[in-house]
């Protein structure tokens, strides 16, 4: 009898217990980190902790300050994922400053210092927070992953947060990363596409810095955002770096013009950080350099400038989804004014409800319909004879009589009822009234209502709110232009090595940190690589250069003495394109020696007589002659040559013209 497979679909051995539990195991723990930890949703453009942090401090809220210790503990009700992540986010929003009040050490996003334990700081919502965030009559609720709380699904965001605030994720197989935007620019944005026009809207990063936005393509995959620092010349020799890229800290920036300056591609005298509630980073520089090109160079070596790649994925529909930023926007408003109607609709419903059960009570008061039921001995009756004396009056009404109508008017006190004033009971309806025919106009005219919020937010939120990032096109700057020749290269030919600094080798020339070098081998191997520290060329080099950067236009004389035949060729050539660090060769066979080369920056200097003296031990009769190289073609440098002779050749010497 065969067995049935271990797992199903597998073919192989017997079904294991939780074996249908392993077949989409990888599926289930993608989707989940997908959907529940790392991807904000497109409805409130937050991800589940943030959401559930905001939800624990709106349930908690009293106006006070509450202990950020105490908000952790309280979200972990909904969020069972530890401590760590909650404190995180909820200090994020904090420095971020619009839906959460901080108060206390929050660390500092400027120069990377972390925030305070959470026993020791304290937060509550911003009255931003309280007014677009949340309505429990407009959210759609679930149960908590115990099913002893009701948490939202998401919360009803009447103002497009993820572009606000930004995010950032790492999911299974894909990511997102969504920058930041300016408070004004997305309201301007949000009231130009509720009025048909077109708008574009670019980050603004807390840091500051120019930006290049010109391949920032939307904000989708693909696209790219170049960021600089802002860098002023203070003094002759003293720079002040006063606003960073995006992502970066003083910190990291200071390290990274250390470490440039360690490996020479800067020159700096020391790094001061005065960094406090603004940025300001002074770099000294040593005597005689020149300001502007140290700019550059910290531009192209350190992170004063810095590339961003933006993603922008968001959930909808319960799967993850790649847009632009401006599309994201258009959903967001375009759910705000769903928003809007469902409020004015409830409150629609609310004011009828209203305007009836005062409606009610004034006449019940009015016309002593409560005097019929002094007589009535039963609870039916009682309702009964209200109902009665409510008949004459139904016309006045705008719906039916129901029983919790008649209910509710047995609740109301003498006292009340003696303290009765018509002209106020009468003000009151006249007041409501006047707000249902304006929730009936707005209802009538929502585009002009969303209209209204968005100025109404921009108006009470966006006073002071200026753009931190200035947009500007960068310009490439190249760093083999502006890397300074402040390195000495050195070889030390017997052992086949180059190298900067050996004060103990043969000195070579003066170089860069980016430049690559040239050597040739005595064996007639060519090998190029970039300079540092220490690099083995090959043994015994015979030629030592810093290979240029636009290709070695030089013209190369060789002649070798071939291994295998013993013959000695003379060919005439260029290097050409190569490739770092292959080992190239220039001669047709093992066991090779190079006896002769010159290298000309010109053709017309290149030599047309050698003198060749053959080894005393050979058998030929003539052992000294002159080889005219004006039969040796320019060729390829892997050519094999012309024939100089079949002998052992002792020494080659330029004859040059008289």
């Amino acid at each position: 009898m065969a067995k049935e497979p271990l797992f199903p679909g597998s073919g192989k051995g017997p079904v294991a217990p939780l074996g249908q539990n392993y077949t989409t195991w990888f599926l289930d723990y993608a989707s989940y980190v997908i959907l529940d930890r790392a991807v904000p949703h497109i409805a409130d453009g937050l991800k589940p902790v943030l959401r559930r942090v905001l939800h624990t401090l709106w349930e908690m809220d009293d106006g006070r300050f509450h202990k950020v210790a105490n908000v952790v503990g309280a979200t972990m009700r909904y969020h069972p994922h530890g401590d760590a992540s909650i404190g995180a986010a909820l200090v994020g929003m904090g420095q971020r400053g619009w839906l959460v009040e901080p108060q206390g050490n929050f660390g500092n996003t400027l120069t990377g210092d972390e925030a305070a334990a959470p026993r020791y700081i304290e937060a509550r919502l911003t009255p931003f927070a309280r007014e677009v965030l949340f309505n429990p009559k407009t959210t759609p609720w679930q149960l908590s992953y115990d099913g002893r709380a009701r948490e939202p699904i998401t919360l009803p965001a009447k103002f497009p947060i993820v572009l606000l605030e930004g995010a950032e994720g790492i999911a299974v197989g894909l990511s997102t990363k969504i920058l930041p935007h300016n408070f004004n620019d997305l309201c301007r944005a949000a009231i130009n596409h509720l009025q048909g026009k077109t708008f574009r809207i670019f980050p603004d990063f807390p840091t500051g810095g120019i930006a290049d936005f010109s391949e920032y393509n939307d904000g989708e995959r693909g696209g790219k955002v170049k960021v600089r620092a802002r860098i002023e010349q203070q003094g002759k020799l003293v720079l002040a770096i006063t606003e960073l890229p995006y992502g970066t800290t003083t910190e990291s920036v200071i390290e990274s013009i250390l470490a440039a300056n360690a490996k020479g591609k800067i020159k700096v005298k020391k790094v001061d950080d005065n960094t406090a509630d603004k940025v300001e980073i002074l770099v000294h520089l040593p005597q005689g350099a020149e300001p502007e090109k140290v700019i550059q160079q910290l531009c192209v070596f350190t992170a004063c400038q810095v590339a961003i790649s933006p993603s922008a994925c968001v959930i909808d529909g319960d799967k993850p989804v790649f847009m632009g930023v401006r599309e994201i926007l258009k959903r967001s408003v375009n759910k705000t004014v769903e928003l809007l109607r469902k409020e004015l609709q409830i409150r629609q419903g609310e004011l009828d409800q209203q305007w009836h059960w005062d409606s009610l009570e004034r006449i019940f008061i009015e016309e002593r319909i409560y005097r019929r039921i002094e007589k009535s001995k039963t609870w039916e009756s009682v309702l009964s004879e209200i109902r009665e004396g409510l008949k004459p009056f139904v016309k006045q009404l705008r719906r039916e009589i129901v029983d919790d109508d008649i209910a509710r008017l047995t609740e109301i006190r003498i006292k009340r009822i003696s303290a009765y004033n018509r002209f106020e009971a009468d003000e009151k309806l006249k007041k409501i009234e006047e707000e249902m025919k304006t929730v009936r106009h707005d209802l009538k005219n929502l585009t002009a209502y969303a209209v209204r919020w968005f100025e109404m937010l921009q108006e009470k939120y966006g006073k002071g709110i200026k753009r931190r990032t200035e947009y500007d096109e960068i310009e490439q700057i190249s760093a083999a232009e502006v890397v300074s020749a402040n390195q000495r290269l050195y070889v030390n030919r017997e052992e086949g090595f180059i190298g900067l600094n050996w004060r103990q080798h043969e000195f070579v020339q003066e170089c860069t940190i980016l430049d690559s070098v040239l050597c040739i081998m005595a064996d007639g191997s060519m090998k190029v690589s970039k300079v540092a520290d220490k690099v083995f060329m090959g043994l015994g080099i015979i030629h030592c250069t810093v290979f240029p950067k636009d290709g070695d236009a030089s013209f190369y004389t060789m002649v070798y003495q071939d291994g295998a035949s013993g013959k000695a060729y003379a060919k005439r050539f260029q290097i050409g394109g190569v490739t770092r660090d292959k080992l190239y060769p220039l001669t047709k066979s093992d066991g090779s020696k190079v006896v002769y080369l010159d290298v000309c920056p010109k053709e017309k200097a290149m030599p047309k007589t050698l003198h060749i003296s053959l080894d005393g031990r050979s058998k030929a009769r003539v052992r000294e002659f002159d080889f005219d190289l004006g039969a040796v073609p320019l060729s390829a440098r892997a050519a094999r040559g012309l024939t100089v002779t079949k002998w052992a050749i002792k020494d080659v010497k330029r004859v040059d013209p008289a």
